[in-house]
């Protein structure tokens, strides 16, 4: 039986050929796609790409892609904006631009596996981890529900580390399910030797779901006490931010090789932060981007 095209409701392609929001075409695409949160940081990555390399300049919204080559390879860079529900639409529409044929709207037999890697900064929730650490996020503990979404979520995440969470946080009925998602192994032994190894919150915002009261009260209020003190065995929370969860979520269902690793700007549970962090940042992009490329010391 052939398979039916996706209906253009549910996949819906611009009049020029592009997808629908990142507005960039198949060829757009490298096999290699570093995930940014912030617009500008995208010209900052691309400008350490090889000059003269830069094939594809493109802005729609919140997401600017270029894409072109850093120490022969051809590398993607792409802004997502903030949070898990952005992701959603970058990494469905990436896979998308991968493995659907736009002409017949049919998915192609031969899969793609693309690598996703966001690069961006997080708070630590340790004492011992300090300002201007690299984390990588072995582990992503979702508190946006998202990958709750999808009917594969049970098949890729950590059932009984989740369960020894809910248990310890004492988890409120009120909101989603947590989840535990792993990034590839691929990426995983690529960063391990000079990263710290993580498990990442990926908070549904910036205040209330990371512990920050400003002027309403929260129903966690020793949220930062209790992600410190919780262990499986010898893994322990590291720090947070708001979008790893959802890229190797989603990824691990669709066959993708992804993972996030984060500049420490602050530490919650020290009370400090780093706000002229941008020298360090440009140190971890270059770190990022010879590790991919096989090039790191």
């Amino acid at each position: 039986m052939s398979q039916l095209p996706i209906a253009p409701s549910e996949l819906i392609i611009n009049p020029d050929g592009s997808i629908f929001h990142l507005h960039i075409l198949p060829e757009d695409l490298a096999d290699t796609v570093i995930l940014v949160g912030d617009p500008g940081r995208v010209k900052l990555v691309a400008s350490f790409f090889e000059e003269g390399s830069i094939r594809v300049d493109k802005s729609s919204r919140e997401f600017r892609t270029v894409t072109g080559r850093y120490n022969g390879k051809e590398i993607s860079v792409i802004s997502t904006g903030i949070g898990t529900d952005n992701i959603d639409i970058v990494v469905t529409e990436l896979d998308a631009l991968a493995n659907i044929d736009f002409n017949t709207r049919c998915i192609k037999k031969e899969h793609k596996r693309l690598t996703l890697l966001r690069i961006g900064t997080c708070g630590a929730v340790q004492p011992d981890i300090p300002l201007g650490s690299h984390v990588f996020s072995q582990y992503s503990i979702g508190f946006d529900g998202l990958l709750n979404w999808y009917a594969g979520c049970p098949d890729v995440v950590d059932a009984t580390m989740e369960a020894a969470f809910v248990r310890h946080m004492d988890w409120p009925e009120r909101l989603s399910a947590p989840y535990f998602i792993k990034s590839s192994e691929r990426l995983i032994s690529l960063f391990k030797k000079d990263s710290v190894m993580g498990m990442t919150i990926s908070a549904p915002g910036f205040y209330g779901p990371q512990g920050r009261s400003v002027r309403l009260p929260l129903i966690f209020d020793n949220l930062i006490d209790s992600l410190e003190t919780f262990r499986y065995g010898e893994r322990r929370v590291t720090n947070i931010e708001m979008e790893s969860s959802a890229i190797s979520g989603l990824s691990a269902l669709l066959g993708h090789d992804a993972g996030t690793i984060c500049l420490v700007i602050a530490n919650r549970y020290a009370k400090e932060s780093r706000p002229d962090y941008h020298v360090l940042m440009k140190d971890l992009i270059r770190f990022a981007l010879d590790t991919l490329t096989g090039t790191s010391s």
